[in-house]
């Protein structure tokens, strides 16, 4: 189940970096609120799933599900570059992602 609520937390981490670009230097008050509740979401994820999982693995799987879904969605969301070299370097973490759970 820890794994099951890391995943969540990662997409919680990828709304809250989405969210940031659509609060307007936190000037607008939906997109602010729907943002800091998606980083207190994932963070308590987060915080549940380190009950099993060792923090290094958790971590890095954390950051990197945010990491990749965030690139992906400022490529189509922001009109963000999609080079070959971007997509090679999205793989190489995903493929460090899978990595890690398979060895933990």
């Amino acid at each position: 189940m820890a794994w099951v609520y890391l995943v969540i937390a990662g997409l919680f981490e990828i709304g809250w970096a989405i969210g940031l670009k659509y609060t307007d230097g936190f000037t607008r008050m939906v997109p602010t609120a729907l943002t800091v509740g998606a980083m207190v979401i994932s963070v308590a994820l987060l915080g549940i799933a380190l009950r099993d999982l060792p923090v290094g693995t958790a971590y890095a799987v954390w950051t990197g599900i945010g990491t990749v879904g965030t690139a992906i969605l400022g490529m189509y969301l922001f009109g963000d570059p999609a080079t070959v070299a971007r997509i090679i370097c999205i793989g190489l973490i995903v493929a460090g992602i899978v990595g890690l759970k398979v060895i933990s």
